[in-house]
């Protein structure tokens, strides 16, 4: 178990999830979204390769189209 910071509230997550794991967790696959992780925009080429351990920093930016 791990405990990560999200969007700045404090969750508790399984060893070995990855950002891809922590956005089905919460249906954002098909969302126009951002993330950056400990500071650092993430590429979504790489959710599934990068795995979040504890203390780790994750936000989640989503799109909103409007006028």
């Amino acid at each position: 178990m791990a405990k990560i910071q999200l969007n700045g509230k404090k969750i508790s997550i399984k060893s070995n999830f990855s950002i891809l794991d922590l956005l089905k967790r919460y249906k954002l696959t098909n969302k126009k979204i951002a993330i950056e992780h400990n500071g650092i925009i993430v590429s979504k080429l790489n959710y599934k390769k990068k795995y979040l351990k504890n203390n780790d920093k994750v936000e989640i930016v989503h799109f909103i189209g409007g006028g």
